[in-house]
């Protein structure tokens, strides 16, 4: 009996040598850092098994401030390579990071949607350095309706290049979305916000959803006039909170437990944003990546708030989502170490 204790003991070392060899983790969570990039966007996400996507790089600049926060994240997490890059859209504050980035953790395969239509430096400085970085790798360009491959969590993508799902996800029903009736879609811009490759990931009964800076019509059109998406446990408010994604229909459709803001200082973050997250149903909290000083926006409580200080004093902290396949997750304030669960 003492030998078999003991060789049992042998095998499960073994066992958990080899998985960390090949890169496997013990982990039973589902990991997300939303990482303080200043009013951009860049999310880490981490499954169980180990594998892990970058949705943006920030921006490019500021002493590779952006890069350097999402380094520290992927240290955090225990990632040093990334099996994903995707790039929801080619602005600066969304894709500037990528050289940086790539330099430092190299990526398997990069997921975006083609090329942008936006002639000025905003877009086309960012996609310049992007491009070569893409060429070094494996590259997809899904549709709408198409998945991502990630082991233990599904990965649908429900927006990319100006189109949009036009179907119900699967175990929606489509139904009517009553809060349609007489609502108003905010106007937006034509570049490249409203062509955002936005997507839901699904890990058992858990659901996050990530439309990047998704605005106005096409926002809309996923929840009005039927509910094309799930209900999402956690919803990443589409750019950065900004009036043209402030739509009481769409968020009514998705009903998130919990709602983050990528918002900066002053970039996001507006009065309309904040309104429409405190006056929709079901809604238990909204955390903030950034303290708002814009007119009329009246923050959550410090608790729900990464950051506080800006300039020099800003620490850069991160949120973390940590859920498991019951439904069931964390999240976790970086500045404060504090987390409140969710049942």
């Amino acid at each position: 009996m003492m030998v078999r204790i003991g060789m049992r003991c042998v095998l499960s070392v073994l066992v958990a040598v080899l998985l960390a060899g090949i890169g496997v983790s013990a982990a039973q969570t589902l990991d997300i850092y939303f990482i303080d990039v200043e009013g951009g966007q860049a999310t880490l996400i981490v499954t169980p098994a180990g594998q892990s996507m970058l949705i943006d790089t920030g921006w490019d600049g500021f002493d590779n401030r952006d890069p350097k926060r999402i380094l520290a994240a992927a240290r955090d997490a225990g990632v040093k390579q990334l099996d994903y890059l995707l790039i929801t859209h080619f602005h600066r504050d969304h894709a500037g990071g990528a050289p940086e980035v790539v330099r430092n953790l190299p990526v398997g395969t990069f997921v975006d949607y083609g090329e942008p239509i936006e002639s000025g430096d905003f877009a086309q400085a960012a996609f310049k350095a992007y491009t070569p970085l893409r060429a070094s790798g494996m590259y997809r360009r899904p549709a709408p309706g198409e998945s991502i491959p990630l082991r233990d969590v599904e990965v649908q993508v429900v927006s990319s290049g100006g189109a949009v799902i036009s179907r119900p996800l699967p175990g929606v029903s489509g139904a009517p979305n009553p809060a349609c009736a007489g609502a108003a879609v905010p106007s937006a811009d034509s570049g490249e916000n409203p062509r955002s490759l936005g997507i839901q990931i699904q890990f058992g009964q858990f659901t996050f959803l990530d439309l990047g800076d998704l605005p106005g019509a096409k926002l809309a059109s996923l929840a009005c006039p039927n509910n094309l998406l799930r209900q999402a446990d956690v919803y990443l408010v589409p750019h950065h909170g900004n009036s043209d994604s402030a739509m009481p229909a769409v968020i009514g459709a998705v009903s998130p437990r919990v709602a983050i803001l990528n918002n900066g200082a002053t970039k996001g973050g507006y009065a309309e944003g904040f309104a429409a997250l405190r006056t929709a149903a079901g809604i238990e909290d909204v955390w903030q990546l950034h303290r708002t000083r814009n007119a009329g926006a009246v923050n959550f409580p410090d608790a729900f708030i990464a950051n506080l200080e800006e300039g020099e004093k800003d620490e850069g902290a991160w949120l973390k989502v940590s859920a498991d396949n019951t439904g069931a997750f964390t999240v976790t304030n970086g500045r404060t170490g504090v987390s409140k669960a969710y049942k």
